[in-house]
């Protein structure tokens, strides 16, 4: 998901897009330590997803009503 159309989410859809990337990474974790993973990168490319999430998730919140 891209920055753009992560921005016109509305908050709640954020925070559900947040929880579920959350779940994601433990997932990833998971098969990362059992030797499942195919690939690293999936866990990198989940952890910055994350990140854009929260930035855009604050940046929303500090702006005026």
């Amino acid at each position: 998901m891209r920055t753009k159309e992560i921005r016109e989410l509305a908050a709640d859809d954020i925070k559900t897009q947040i929880a579920e990337t959350r779940k994601e990474i433990v997932e990833l974790r998971f098969q990362l330590a059992v030797r499942k993973l195919e690939s690293p990168a999936k866990l990198r490319t989940a952890r910055k997803k994350l990140a854009r999430l929260l930035t855009i998730e604050s940046e929303k919140a500090k702006e005026p009503a």
